[in-house]
C-alpha cells in the first residue's frame, strides 16, 4: 500500500493517510461517509478519486460539485499540486467539513472551498469534476456554464447508460463525451469516467 500511495500522491502520501483518517473518523462521525464504507475508503473512495488525475491538464483550475466529503477534489489536489481546486457544496456541514479538511491538510494556498449549488456558481473553470452527484444529463445541465475546456465525471457501472441518456443535452451545449477506463491503483477493474470537453 505505501509503495501505491507514494506513486499516487508522491510526497503527499502522508497527507493522503491524514485525509483518509479523517473520512474514518469525523467524516463517520458528521454523516459524510457510511459506516460501511470505512474498510473501503482507500479502494472505491481515494485512490478512485484520484485516478482522474492524468485527465486534467498541468495549472488548471478545477471545481469539484457537489464535492461532499471532498471525494474527488481533495485526493486530485494531492495527487497534483499544479492545479487549483474549488469544493463546491450547498450544505453547511459539508462545507465546514471540507474548511476543517483543507485547514488541517495544509491546503489553503491550492484549495478553497464555496457554499453553492452548481446552478448558483457562474465562475468558469478549466475542468469541472464530479462524483455520485447525479445522471449525467442533469449534471451536464447544471454545470455547463462553469465548463471552461472538460468535465471529468466518474461513473463505474452507469456510465454507458447515461452517456447515451444524456446526449441530447450534450449536443444542446456543444459538448462531445466519451468514456475512459482509468486504473484506480488498487481493484483489478479500471474505473468507468465520463470525459466530456467543450
Amino acid at each position: 500500500m505505501k509503495n501505491t500511495l507514494e506513486a499516487v500522491f508522491g510526497e503527499r502520501a502522508g497527507l493522503a493517510v491524514q485525509y483518509h483518517d479523517m473520512l474514518a473518523t469525523r467524516g463517520i462521525e458528521w454523516g459524510l461517509i457510511g459506516p460501511r464504507e470505512a474498510d473501503r475508503l482507500w479502494a472505491r473512495h481515494i485512490l478512485n478519486s484520484a485516478s482522474i488525475a492524468p485527465l486534467v491538464r498541468e495549472g488548471a483550475s478545477v471545481v469539484d460539485v457537489g464535492s461532499g466529503a471532498g471525494l474527488p477534489g481533495i485526493p486530485l489536489a494531492l495527487a497534483r499540486p499544479d492545479v487549483k481546486v474549488c469544493l463546491l457544496d450547498s450544505l453547511l456541514r459539508r462545507v465546514n467539513f471540507l474548511e476543517l479538511a483543507v485547514d488541517e491538510l495544509g491546503l489553503a494556498g491550492q484549495v478553497t472551498v464555496v457554499r453553492a449549488r452548481a446552478e448558483e456558481h457562474p465562475q468558469r473553470y478549466d475542468v469541472v469534476v464530479a462524483r455520485a452527484v447525479a445522471p449525467l444529463a442533469k449534471l451536464v445541465g447544471w454545470c455547463e456554464p462553469m465548463i471552461g475546456q472538460s468535465m471529468v465525471a466518474l461513473k463505474g457501472d452507469t456510465a454507458e447508460e447515461e452517456l447515451d441518456d444524456a446526449q441530447p443535452v450534450l449536443k444542446k451545449h456543444g459538448l462531445t463525451a466519451e468514456i475512459r477506463r482509468m486504473d484506480d491503483h488498487l481493484s483489478s477493474e479500471a474505473t468507468a469516467i465520463v470525459l466530456a470537453r467543450s
